[in-house]
């Protein structure tokens, strides 16, 4: 496996903190699905949230700029990590990474100058201080690496490792697609699964979420799908056809599970 780690950048020396607050209202790995995304917030407006947490991958997909006016439009209560997807915009933007497939060279072109400048303000990791749950850690993959797959079966020696440079009891990941609740050496690990391209058991067409107050409720929003699968195809995406695959036929939980623990880390 590469294990090469991606974790907070050189300049990132202190964790944002937010709070307290009473209730979060969580989304990751959105891929810039717009209609996914729109029909989420809409429940998430109906929820009375104090903060919008994104866990990363926000907007590596089909329409990037409409996926950050959507979240912009928040303001000061949404609050983005960076996901990996998120760290290839800026490399490729600042020319760090050759774009070397053609999707990469497709999804620059995607990004506006100021996508780019949003996406650049992500922190590797926050910290929410949440009335009734105590702090609660949001990062993308792993608060060691944004590559890294945590699931509902990482073992509790793993776990304990990843975790081990932590102080808070609650850890909220995103990366592997997948939406769960789980205890685990000694901490609580929950991902709210992906709202834009979810590996389920669901019928196409729904988006994941959760909403952390007093205790995590794990969410699901139906949306009308053919919206997301024109996109790819109107907007020239070279990756449509493999989207609308996932989107509709999405791989099963328990294959991704197997394959993230024997990858363990996948950029």
């Amino acid at each position: 496996m590469d294990a090469r780690m991606y974790g907070p950048a050189d300049w990132e020396h202190d964790v944002p903190r937010y709070g307290p607050v009473d209730r979060v209202a969580v989304i990751s790995d959105v891929h810039a699905n717009v209609p996914a995304l729109e029909a989420v917030l809409a429940e998430i407006e109906l929820a009375d949230v104090d903060l919008v947490v994104s866990c990363g991958d926000l907007t590596w997909g089909a329409e990037p700029d409409r996926t950050v006016e959507l979240i912009a439009a928040l303001g000061a209560r949404a609050v983005c990590v960076r996901g990996n997807g998120d760290r290839a915009v800026l490399e490729l933007a600042q020319e760090q990474r050759p774009a070397s497939r053609p999707r990469e060279v497709w999804m620059a072109t995607q990004h506006s100058a100021t996508s780019v400048q949003f996406v650049a303000a992500f922190p590797f990791s926050v910290v929410v201080r949440i009335n009734g749950l105590g702090a609660v850690r949001f990062c993308h993959g792993s608060p060691r690496s944004d590559t890294e797959l945590v699931t509902p079966e990482t073992p509790q020696e793993r776990f304990a490792e990843l975790a081990s440079g932590i102080d808070e009891k609650v850890l909220v990941t995103g990366h592997t697609h997948l939406q769960f609740d789980r205890r685990v050496a000694g901490r609580r690990s929950v991902n709210p699964g992906s709202v834009g391209l979810p590996f389920h058991d669901a019928s196409p067409g729904t988006a994941y979420w959760a909403l952390l107050s007093e205790d995590v409720e794990l969410r699901r929003t139906s949306y009308e799908l053919s919206g997301s699968l024109d996109a790819g195809t109107r907007l020239g995406d070279p990756a449509a056809e493999t989207i609308t695959g996932l989107l509709t036929t999405p791989p099963s939980p328990r294959e991704i599970i197997d394959d993230a623990e024997s990858r363990v880390f996948a950029d």
